[in-house]
């Protein structure tokens, strides 16, 4: 560490342990903790001051959270608003006006306010460009139609981050604008989706003549693509990239599995967990350097080799957990259709493990869509002909 960063470190456990004197995590309400602490600039130390920052290297978060947590302060139930804090903060810091960061990052952080994400359609997956989403003009704001679906926690969202087509005379890529939607606002209707894992996590969003005001686009007029290409950036690194502890998360459970339980053991499967064990360790720890590159609002097409990386250790690991309990393994009989309670890896039983993860290599963009990012933007490798980037949306074929 710089003599520079040692100082700083210095001068925010100061802080920190000031602000505790101030606010005792066990006697201030949890709201107004959580909303002074974001005041204080002690939020993410590297967002600008006043925005629950104070403008700091984000290498230097990790310590003031922990000073926190062995503090007992309460948290901002991160796993509640992976969205909010991870897709839509970045993006609103990066094109947001002054007023908008000031009225959603404060509520957003404290966890008061959950966001969602309302990009992918029915016809418009892997091909984001191709949203049919309307909003069309109406006075000093906007009227919304249209249908999204694969919305993680929307019903449980106050806000969501929208992309939708504001000009079908562009090509598809430049007709597109970025909202904030009010997901309480008449027209928003959202529909559970039951999973393989019998859960109902995500939802189909129908918009209905939703009405969005004119203070609630994020970026200019038609630059949503600019946008969503940056809310897309940090959700790669953020799935891909979670800075956890040593042996947590998938890995975690498997070595677990095969320290505790001696009789599962066979022959030639020990290779196979040192293996995977490496590959997450080496994950792990590429990934903590994309997380401060995100932090520092630069999110490269690496994330695209994290989540890629991610989405294929926690399948290969899970099945050979599967492997290794058998038939236990396969004793998972919940399947009632029910909204999630989100748990750790540690409470939730192996075979639902092995089901959810299947996800993995769709959500926040198919592996085959992270390879060709991949080979584009970081191999420069020849991209592929795409005949339909200068043809006007409404005359492309569907």
């Amino acid at each position: 560490m710089s003599t520079s960063s040692a100082s700083h470190a210095q001068g925010l456990a100061a802080r920190v342990r000031e602000f505790l004197r101030a606010h005792d995590p066990v006697t201030t309400d949890r709201k107004e903790f959580l909303r002074a602490r974001f005041d204080a600039g002690l939020a993410w130390v590297h967002y600008p001051e006043g925005l629950g920052g104070l403008g700091l290297d984000p290498s230097l978060q990790p310590e003031v959270d922990t000073l926190f947590m062995e503090a007992g302060a309460p948290h901002n139930r991160p796993e509640l608003n992976f969205i909010g804090l991870n897709l839509a903060a970045p993006t609103i810091l990066r094109f947001g006006t002054p007023q908008q960061q000031q009225r959603w990052l404060r509520p957003l952080w404290t966890g008061e306010e959950p966001w969602c994400q309302l990009f992918s359609e029915p016809g418009a997956g892997s091909d984001l460009a191709n949203v049919g989403t309307s909003a069309k003009r109406d006075g000093d704001g906007w009227v919304v139609n249209g249908q999204k679906v694969w919305t993680s926690l929307a019903h449980q969202a106050d806000w969501a981050i929208l992309l939708a087509r504001t000009d079908p005379e562009e090509p598809k890529h430049q007709g597109l604008s970025f909202f904030i939607c009010d997901m309480h606002d008449p027209g928003v209707d959202v529909r559970p989706l039951r999973q393989i894992t019998g859960e109902s996590e995500f939802n189909e969003v129908y918009l209905d003549n939703v009405r969005i005001a004119g203070d609630q686009l994020l970026g200019a007029i038609g630059q949503g693509w600019a946008v969503a290409s940056h809310t897309l950036m940090n959700e790669r690194v953020a799935i891909g990239a979670g800075t956890i502890p040593r042996e947590s998360g998938a890995i975690g459970e498997l070595v677990k599995v095969w320290r505790t339980r001696p009789e599962l053991r066979r022959a030639g499967v020990h290779d196979q967990v040192v293996r995977l064990w490496v590959e997450s360790e080496a994950a792990r720890l590429t990934a903590e350097r994309l997380r401060q590159q995100q932090a520092a609002g630069l999110p490269g097409p690496e994330g695209s080799g994290a989540k890629l990386t991610h989405s294929r250790l926690n399948q290969q690991i899970s099945s050979l957990e599967l492997e290794l309990l058998g038939a236990e393994g396969l004793r998972y009989t919940d399947y009632t259709a029910r909204r999630p309670v989100i748990l750790a890896h540690s409470q939730s039983p192996a075979g639902w493990r092995f089901l959810r993860a299947k996800g993995n290599s769709i959500e926040g963009g198919t592996s085959e869509i992270m390879r060709n990012i991949i080979a584009e933007r970081v191999l420069a490798l020849p991209a592929e002909p795409r005949a339909d980037k200068a043809i006007p949306w409404k005359d492309l074929p569907r």
